[in-house]
């Protein structure tokens, strides 16, 4: 009998653990589509079943503080690194959707959705109007 148990317990502690490892919370690196090189790391959390991401690390930026000159409304001039840019994403069937990214570098807001093409590799898609027109950036996840 303690022998189910324990298995049981197992299997539930295991499939836990998966489902975290499957899961787009934590710290990304971002990887321009244009040039390939990595330039920020983004930290993905949850906050009223919605997912948002804050700019944690800027990777080789030539300013010491940067910020958000070209943005609009509230993130006009607030500091890159702290920024919020992925706001209000919700999990569907196939990823997460339904939520919108800034692009600080332009100060551009698009329509977004991902989807973890595996544990460690994060699909990122920013568009205008429908998913047809927009970019495709892969992101990895940062470990440790």
């Amino acid at each position: 009998m303690n022998k189910i148990i324990l298995s049981i317990l197992f299997g539930l502690t295991s499939s836990l653990l998966l489902a975290q490892n499957h899961s787009i919370l934590g710290k990304w690196k971002t990887i321009d589509d244009e040039t390939g090189k990595a330039t920020s790391v983004i930290e993905i959390f949850e906050k009223h079943n919605k997912f948002y991401g804050r700019i944690v690390e800027l990777l080789n930026s030539k300013a010491k503080n940067p910020k958000c000159e070209k943005c609009e409304g509230e993130d006009k001039n607030k500091p890159v690194l702290g920024l919020i840019v992925i706001k209000g994403l919700t999990k569907d069937k196939g990823g997460y959707s339904n939520g919108k990214i800034l692009d600080p570098k332009h100060g551009k807001v698009y329509k977004c959705s991902m989807s973890l093409e595996s544990k460690d590799q994060l699909k990122v898609r920013g568009f205008i109007g429908i998913n047809l027109f927009g970019r495709t950036q892969f992101w990895e996840r940062v470990k440790g």
